[in-house]
């Protein structure tokens, strides 16, 4: 059991084994972890590396700095990875053997009261991975026009009655914590699902603060270019929205999902999809940390032309 204790208090890592292994992890190689978190999966990429290999880690959130690991062969970059290719570019990186992305709000975010991730508390309407942004779910539920806010919810948090919620919403402002937030749409939750709608409810407001998809879209993008032949590309993602994206670009290079071939009829598309599935955590790992429940890993390699 002592394998499974939380990361320094922070997180545990998602399918650690599946995903380490899912790197191929050449010994001289260069890695990036772009979701360092509590250094879990980082500190497994170390453990397979030797003194030529090379690991750099991404995190925007202050609390993660704590974390850094002390090891002439990583550096920690306190930025978020959607300017993964500029850093590495500064670091003197122009390829990379593998790319590991464990996407979402981490346990210790989750646990954090006061930064409005969570249902379970009554805290401020923040939700801001990187606490300098400016936009928080406060200024969302306040201030986003019915239209806007219909589309975010629909969107975003696949709700089938955004509109009305939306509408109560508005009628309740202004909103200033997760319990006003929670007491302006509670007759819009349906008996024994209440937590799964206020759940997508939170993820609806969380993906516009930190503008998550356009993120990952990027990421996605500049990890092709970034690959060096037969490197590889791990993402971990938790909600549909996401895994979606990551299916859609490993298998066709777009995020529409329509593959499209040169005048030869080849391919045209920067990776090549390792998994037809999403790898799943077994339920050992559920029962262990019940984060992993929603959690599905796709892997893909840089095609050797």
């Amino acid at each position: 059991m002592s394998n499974h204790k939380k990361e320094d208090g922070y997180h545990r890592p998602v399918l650690l084994q599946a995903s380490i292994d899912s790197l191929n992890i050449k010994p001289n190689g260069v890695y990036v972890d772009v979701t360092f978190g509590g250094g879990g999966h980082s500190k497994e990429i170390l453990k397979k590396l030797d003194k030529g290999g090379r690991l750099i880690a991404f995190d925007q959130d202050p609390q993660a700095q704590a974390n850094r690991l002390d090891d002439p062969r990583f550096e920690l970059v306190d930025q978020n990875f959607r300017f993964m290719t500029n850093w590495l570019r500064l670091l003197g990186i122009k390829k990379v053997d593998g790319i590991l992305a464990d996407l979402g709000v981490s346990s210790h975010q989750f646990d954090s009261e006061e930064r409005g991730f969570s249902i379970r508390f009554d805290a401020p309407l923040d939700m801001r991975m990187d606490m300098q942004r400016p936009l928080t779910a406060a200024e969302i539920v306040n201030t986003y026009e019915e239209d806007k806010l219909i589309r975010l919810l629909r969107n975003y948090g696949e709700l089938d009655n955004a509109r009305s919620m939306a509408r109560s919403i508005i009628m309740a402002r202004p909103l200033y914590t997760s319990e006003d937030l929670k007491q302006a749409v509670e007759r819009h939750l349906p008996r024994m699902k209440e937590h799964k709608v206020l759940a997508q409810l939170f993820q609806a407001l969380r993906i516009e603060v930190n503008d998550e998809l356009e993120v990952l879209k990027t990421f996605l993008q500049q990890s092709a270019e970034l690959l060096a032949d037969d490197g590889r590309l791990v993402v971990i993602s938790y909600h549909s929205l996401e895994d979606r994206l990551v299916k859609d670009f490993m298998k066709s290079g777009n995020f529409e999902g329509k593959p499209e071939k040169d005048f030869f009829g080849n391919l045209l598309r920067p990776l090549k999809p390792l998994t037809g599935k999403p790898i799943l955590p077994d339920e050992a790992e559920i029962e262990l940390n019940t984060r992993a429940r929603s959690a599905k890993m796709r892997v893909a390699t840089k095609e050797n032309k």
